[in-house]
Order: structure tokens, then C-alpha cells, then sequence
């Protein structure tokens, strides 16, 4: 397969021409400071705690009425000693582009050609710090009908949460296809065939969602087969419904063998903020409470626990002050192994859209 990459000097080259083409390019984006510490040595010791002030703008320009060229940059500096004496995205300072890439349409087939964020079941973004994580790929979508929406990626290369401009390249060829189904009934199926940290899998993933008496119902299985050792399966339930203006959940999942193998994040049902659970063998369970007001204010109370990683409890604020800013706090009490101490960890997020 003929590799399409952005090289810097196009990168350069594309930016300049946006903004002699004002007609046809738009320009959104957010500043944010953001504050992390956890208990590792101490909580709000500067040993253990990050931050930073970071800039992102996202930037589109109409190249045809079929061609669009796609640009995230992501610029970031630390706030000082004070605030911490741990960098973000591995630098004091720095910049990068998280998103660069060609979208399109054609007969029907969309097309996405360079980095991009990925959203598929155990391959997908991140949506954690300063940026999400972003993968280098080529991928084609295709709406059958109304019901039936088709998709394929071909991976080359993954930059994962807070490593700034680290595109690493995975091994051999990875790629993932899938067909997603919505008609009352909302099935995905998705086949995977990924190469990350030399793990050399294949993998199947199922899950539907069905509404029975204003309870979602749902089921997940995941096969993965590794090219040496021992493969994984895992399967999982979820009910969640809604009363009083509350969201309720509860989810139990079961992994046999061997973890479940994914590539940025997963989709497990009983995932926690710190904590993926394809990650853990055994049984885990997860029960979720959420309440989001007509102002836009949002909270989330979780507890999850987990055979072999322990569990996690989650309590996660959302503020808006106005269409444009807005605050968020979390607080997460990890226990990451069922024979160590639980550690605390507060984030705390301001937001301003533009």
C-alpha cells in the first residue's frame, strides 16, 4: 500500500495557503490550564504534579467542494515550579501536530488520508490531558443505507497520551474493519489484525444494545488470538436506564486467559478512569450514577473493582460558566493491585472555546 504521510514542509506550505484563502478556511479551537497531582509521593507535592497552559487550534480548509484538508496543532508550556515540577506532553515546552490530514468523499466512500483521531472499540483516541491520542492512518467509511454504516482503517503509526510529538511507528501491517447496524436493534462488529508492543493479534469484537422497557440491555464479547502464547476471551453485560432525572448503569465483565489486547483505549464495558479493564483477568464490575442539569452541569459517581488490578472510584464535575468557558474536577482513588495502598489523584481543567 503507497503510504500518504504529511511531511513537515507540506504541513508548512498547506497552513500558509489557509490563511490566504479566508473564504474557505474556518478556525475553532480552545486554551486550557490544566492541574494534575496524585499521591505517589504526596498529594500536591511538586514531585507529583503536572501542569500546563496549552493552546489548541483546529483548522479546516475547503479545498473542493469534495477535498478538505484538516490541521490540529496543540502548542503547551509548563506553569512553573510552583505548580509542579513534572512536564506535559514531555517538554517544558513544545507544540505539535495532533490532527494533519486529507478528508474527502466519492461515490459514496469517505475517506480520511493522514493523522487522525480514531473512535473503534479497542482501537481508538484517548480523550485524557492536554490532547487525545492520534494515530497515522488511511481510513474509508461507506453508508450502505440508513442502518448500515461500513468502515476501514490502515494503521502505521500511534501517539499516545502525553508524549508530545512521539509518532511511533507499530509493527508490520495493522488494520481494522468493521460494520455497524442501527435499527432499533445497534450491533457493531469489528475485526481487528494489530501489531502493537509486538503482541502480533487478531481480534473480534461484537456487542449490541436492544431497549427493553426503558432499560438498555447490552452484550460485549472480544476473541483475541496472539501468535504465541495464550489467547483471551471476554464477555460482558450492562444494563443502564434513567429515573428521576438520573442515570443509572451497572456492567459485569469477564476476561479468561489472558488480557484482552487494544491499542489506545478500550471499550469495556467496566473501564474506569485510570483503569482499562481489558487489562485485568478474572471477573469486574462496575455500577455508575450520573445527573446532567438543563444548565449543562454534569456529575458522575463510579465504583468499579477488578480481579487482578484492583479497583477505582471515580467522582468527575463538569462546570460550564457560559457557552464558551468551562471548569472540570476530578477525583480518582485508584487501588492498581489488590496487595497495594489505593492513591488519590485530583484534576482540575479550565476551558475557553473559541
Amino acid at each position: 500500500m503507497n503510504r500518504v504521510l504529511l511531511s513537515t514542509l507540506t504541513i508548512s506550505l498547506l497552513s500558509s495557503s489557509l490563511f490566504a484563502q479566508e473564504d474557505m478556511t474556518t478556525v475553532a479551537g480552545k486554551g486550557q490550564i490544566y492541574y494534575y497531582t496524585t499521591s505517589a509521593e504526596k498529594l500536591f507535592d511538586k514531585k507529583s504534579t503536572q501542569s500546563a497552559a496549552a493552546v489548541t487550534f483546529d483548522i479546516q480548509h475547503k479545498i473542493s467542494d469534495s477535498i478538505t484538508s484538516n490541521f490540529t496543532v496543540v502548542g503547551h508550556s509548563h506553569l512553573g515550579s510552583g505548580w509542579g515540577t513534572l512536564h506535559m506532553e514531555n517538554s517544558r515546552t513544545g507544540g505539535f501536530f495532533n490532527v494533519a490530514n486529507i478528508t474527502g468523499s466519492s461515490s459514496g466512500i469517505n475517506f480520511v488520508l493522514g493523522r487522525q483521531l480514531l473512535d473503534t472499540p479497542m482501537l481508538g483516541s484517548f480523550h485524557w490531558l492536554l490532547a487525545p491520542s492520534s494515530f497515522e492512518a488511511y481510513t474509508l467509511g461507506y453508508n450502505v443505507n440508513s442502518n448500515i454504516s461500513l468502515l476501514a482503517s490502515y494503521v502505521n503509526k500511534v501517539r499516545a497520551n502525553n508524549s508530545g510529538d512521539n509518532f511511533k511507528k507499530l509493527h508490520d501491517s495493522n488494520y481494522a474493519v468493521g460494520v455497524a447496524y442501527k435499527d432499533g436493534l445497534e450491533a457493531n462488529l469489528w475485526f481487528y489484525r494489530l501489531d502493537d508492543k509486538k503482541l502480533d493479534y487478531s481480534q473480534l469484537y461484537l456487542d449490541a444494545t436492544e431497549n427493553r422497557n426503558g432499560i438498555n440491555l447490552s452484550l460485549q464479547t472480544v476473541k483475541t488470538n496472539y501468535g504465541t502464547g495464550k489467547n483471551s476471551l471476554s464477555y460482558g453485560l450492562k444494563a443502564s436506564s434513567e429515573a428521576s432525572g438520573l442515570e443509572y448503569s451497572f456492567a459485569v465483565n469477564h476476561i479468561a486467559d489472558r488480557e484482552t489486547g487494544m491499542v489506545g483505549v478500550d471499550s469495556i464495558y467496566t473501564s474506569s478512569w485510570n483503569s482499562f479493564a481489558s487489562q485485568d483477568i478474572g471477573t469486574s464490575w462496575k455500577a455508575e450514577v450520573s445527573e446532567k442539569l438543563n444548565s449543562g452541569q454534569s456529575a458522575t459517581i463510579s465504583y468499579a473493582s477488578y480481579d487482578t488490578i484492583g479497583n477505582e472510584f471515580d467522582i468527575i464535575l463538569g462546570y460550564p460558566i457560559s457557552s464558551s468557558l468551562s471548569f472540570d474536577a476530578i477525583y480518582a482513588n485508584t487501588k492498581y493491585h489488590e496487595d497495594s495502598s489505593s492513591e488519590n489523584s485530583l484534576e482540575f481543567v479550565g476551558t475557553y472555546k473559541f
